[in-house]
């Protein structure tokens, strides 16, 4: 990195603002200056905390134009961070402490700093008794702005002008992106390359690398993976669900088709307290009939056979009934049909089997077959085709894509949506276990519904079908930082559960690890989890408290609270802290900092970043200080690019940043790329790794990277030494290696990317590494950064030494088996 050091100099050199550099050839810096503080109302503060400065107190210089040095973390995301009329001032000891308005009804805003460049966590005081202060009106940058003066040194105005400089400098080198290359790399010609293995400095690294972070977004679960057809199959649905959409309530999905007939939604006696809508069913005349859409239509399979099933019961003064049940396309073909007889005065399961006569998209139609009064509720069509086979299962195109990336563990169930919007709104496992009709459903934090039928006994059961350690993520104590109730500046974000509270949901999070592992016949959750059909425990190994929080003193009293409980009760479960949403600033300072204090064994970082930053952060981990016990795990990552696209661009500047969490595995213990699924006209969030619709799985280029390190994992990282012809650092930055063994067949696996325009020519040296047999398994995955290509898998010669072209902008993987794992055999 000496070039990058170089080049970074002589750019902070020709960045200096005239009026700063004019100052510094003709005169002595001055001794103070007055120093501007403001936030531009043009914006609502949006842009944070700015800066000016001035020798007169009347000219005025911007301070890194529209660059602000704190931005407010108040409120949900986006728009709704405001820092309104700020007010800066310095306290006795010479610490600044900032004070603004959060909006009109809030209250305010605070956050201290030593330099005006690192900010401590802010807190957000109903009233303050600092905010008062005098303001003036200054001209900057031809704008009319109102703020606070305070006089510093000129050395003040040199650090912030510094630290502007370099975020510019290094916003110039993110911004580099592979489709820019026919420029940045015009004329350059087929490269020689020679990677040199170097196995007496081999080391064991995680095994635990690869792995998979499911969250309810983009409809990921109902509609999704969980197998479901029907929904809002239990008339949960709430207007609150989905804010601003009047039709979003307990009929939503649901539509009486005919006449002389009735259908309304009662709560007087439901099946269950945690269910208490249900639907009534008044038929004058046959000859309408109850119908649902399901998510986006029913779409069936040729001769594939579907559970149906129902609550119902039959009030007083109505005579039991058959209702026929039908599965009819849009051209009013019936696809699959079946009756059942209510005749229960209670609430009584009905069940059927419906088989469909084509491959079609349908609606369901329930047609009463006779007048009178019918309640039903828990309605269900479920593929008896699940993952596994397993009843309330997973769908299994969707699941088997995901088996087929071999995770090591699965993260789950979020993601923001484990702490929810609000404190109402905190995910609570012991709601998503038992009989699916006592289940509490809940609003799902991105903007409609969770039924809870993908529960944590599923997501438990899929764990373990795939062979894959669990890593359940719970609330610290606290909701999403981006929550959007404020009402007592305790119930959003920057508040949490009432301390009086907070030994009742600690135990929650007891009894969790305890329905996991317990004793089915010694321990209460033990039990219940085997009555719910698993006798022998989960063997959970591992439990996340938060995410990406904001580490004010509200999290870390909370956190520290539930860490010490589970650290007392259950030493040898691991736990997964949170360092903040970001790879840098207050929160992810901090987070480490109670990681250490805490001794956490294991904390979860969060980035999406450009393919630029990926690819000049190569050596993030290798700076890791080694003495330290905890560990990490790259919880959230991907590359975003303009249009959120996902393509070759952002699949190999990934695959380069995997060579490198390979490299570093001995401290980066697991990975999982975020967000995982997103279905077709329902999604919020891009890129994913996977996108579906109803029929089909379309699994993207970075789907493939990530699958190909899955399948071609191992637990011994071998170094590597990359010997190019080429000098260049820009060319060099741009070939990466890794090679790993897997002790349990005894393959080596040489990972090689290359994220030049051209091709390389690669010796691949593996010497001292005896027992390597002559032919080898080859997967390429090469295509134009705008590309969205296959891997190709082939047969090639090998041993201890081969030659490899590497095709330009390439992944190659290959797979070498050896003496060892031919004796296993």
């Amino acid at each position: 990195m000496k070039h990058l050091l170089l080049l970074f100099s002589v750019l902070l050199l020709s960045l200096q603002p005239a009026a700063f550099a004019a100052t510094h050839e003709t005169t002595a810096t001055p001794d103070s200056v007055s120093l501007f503080a403001y936030a531009t109302r043009g914006d609502d503060g949006r842009s944070g905390l700015r800066f000016a400065w001035s020798m007169d107190g009347k000219h005025w210089f911007e301070i890194g134009r529209n660059y602000g040095y704190l931005r407010c973390d108040y409120s949900r995301w986006g728009s709704q961070k405001k820092m309104l009329d700020p007010n800066l001032k310095q306290l006795p000891g010479g610490e600044w402490l900032c004070v603004w308005k959060l909006n009109d009804h809030d209250g305010y805003g605070q956050a201290r700093s030593k330099d005006l460049i690192y900010w401590e966590a802010q807190q957000y005081p109903r009233t303050t008794s600092d905010f008062e202060g005098t303001r003036v009106k200054a001209k900057i940058a031809g704008h009319e702005e109102t703020g606070t003066v305070s006089q510093v040194p000129w050395s003040v105005v040199d650090g912030l002008t510094q630290t502007y400089e370099r975020n510019q400098y290094r916003n110039s080198l993110y911004g580099e992106r592979p489709v820019q290359d026919k420029e940045r790399f015009a004329g350059l010609k087929s490269v020689k390359a020679t990677v040199t293995a170097q196995p007496e400095e081999t080391k064991e690294i995680s095994d635990l690398l690869m792995g998979i972070f499911f969250e309810d977004i983009n409809y990921s679960a109902d509609g999704g993976l969980y197998a479901e057809l029907i929904q809002n199959r239990d008339f949960e649905y709430e207007p609150s669900d989905r804010e601003g959409d009047k039709n979003w309530n307990s009929t939503h999905s649901w539509k009486l088709e005919g006449e002389n007939a009735t259908f309304t939604i009662s709560t007087s006696d439901p099946i269950h307290p945690n269910n208490p809508h249900y639907a009534v069913l008044k038929t004058n005349q046959p000859g309408a009939a109850l119908t649902n859409t399901g998510f986006d239509g029913i779409a069936l399979k040729a001769g594939e056979k579907y559970d149906f099933s129902l609550f119902a019961r039959i009030p007083e003064g109505s005579k039991s009934g058959k209702l026929l049940v039908r599965l009819v396309d849009a051209d009013g073909t019936v696809q699959g049909e079946t009756t059942v007889t209510v005749s229960s005065r209670s609430w009584k399961t009905y069940k059927a089997v419906l088989t469909a006569k084509a491959s079609a998209d349908t609606h369901l139609e329930l047609h009463p077959q006779s007048a009178g009064e019918i309640e039903l509720d828990m309605i269900s069509l479920f593929p008896q085709n699940t993952f596994k086979g397993r009843k309330n299962g997973l769908r299994p195109d969707l699941a088997q894509t995901l088996a087929d990336m071999h995770p090591r563990f699965v993260r789950f169930p979020g993601g923001c949506v484990a702490h929810g919007d609000g404190l109402k709104n905190i995910y609570q496992w012991k709601n998503t276990i038992g009989p699916l009709e006592a289940r509490k459903p809940a609003r799902n934090l991105w903007g409609y519904h969770q039924s809870m039928g993908l529960g944590y006994y599923e997501y438990f059961q899929f764990c373990e079908d795939i062979g894959a350690e669990p890593l359940p993520v719970l609330a610290a104590g606290v909701p999403c930082q981006n929550s959007a109730c404020h009402g007592d500046l305790r119930g959003g974000q920057q508040g949490g559960i009432p301390m009086s509270e907070m030994g009742a949901y600690i135990q929650d999070i007891l009894d969790l690890i305890e329905w996991a592992n317990g004793d089915a016949k010694k321990t209460k959750w033990g039990k219940i989890r085997a009555e719910s059909g698993h006798p022998k425990p989960f063997n959970l190994k591992y439990i996340g408290i938060g995410n990406e929080d904001l580490i004010t003193d509200v999290f870390e009293e909370r956190f520290t609270m539930i860490y010490l409980a589970i650290k007392e009760k259950y030493p040898e479960i691991i736990v997964v802290g949170t360092v903040g949403p970001f790879n840098e600033g207050t929160d992810y300072v901090e987070g480490w900092k109670l990681a250490d204090k805490l001794g956490v064994p294991m904390v979860d970082e969060h980035y999406y970043q450009s393919p630029g930053w990926f690819l000049h952060n190569q050596d993030f981990y290798d700076k890791y200080d080694r003495s330290k016990k905890t560990k990490v795990y790259l919880g959230e990552y991907a590359t975003h690019i303009p249009g959120r696209r996902a393509n070759m661009e952002t699949a190999l500047t990934e695959a380069l940043y995997l060579a490198a969490l390979e490299r570093n595995g001995d401290v980066v213990h697991m990975s999982s790329y975020a967000p995982l699924l997103a279905k077709d006209g329902r999604t919020q969030w891009n890129p994913d790794l996977i996108y579906f619709n109803n029929r089909e799985v379309r699994p993207t280029t970075g789907y493939y990277v990530q699958k190909l390190y899955g399948q071609n994992a191992g637990d011994h990282y071998i170094p590597s030494q990359i010997n190019l012809d080429n000098q260049d650092g820009r060319v060099k930055l741009r070939v990466g290696s890794s090679i790993v063994r897997d002790s349990k067949t005894g393959d080596v696996i040489v990972k090689l990317v290359n994220l030049l325009p051209v091709s390389i020519e690669t010796d691949v040296r593996l010497p001292g590494m005896d027992g390597i047999q002559s032919s080898a398994t080859r997967t390429v995955l090469a295509g134009a950064p705008e590309t969205t290509p296959l891997p190709v898998t082939d047969t090639i010669e090998a041993g201890t030494s081969f030659k490899q072209e590497l095709p330009a902008y390439s992944f190659t993987v290959i797979r070498l088996k050896t003496q060892k794992g031919k004796n296993k055999q």
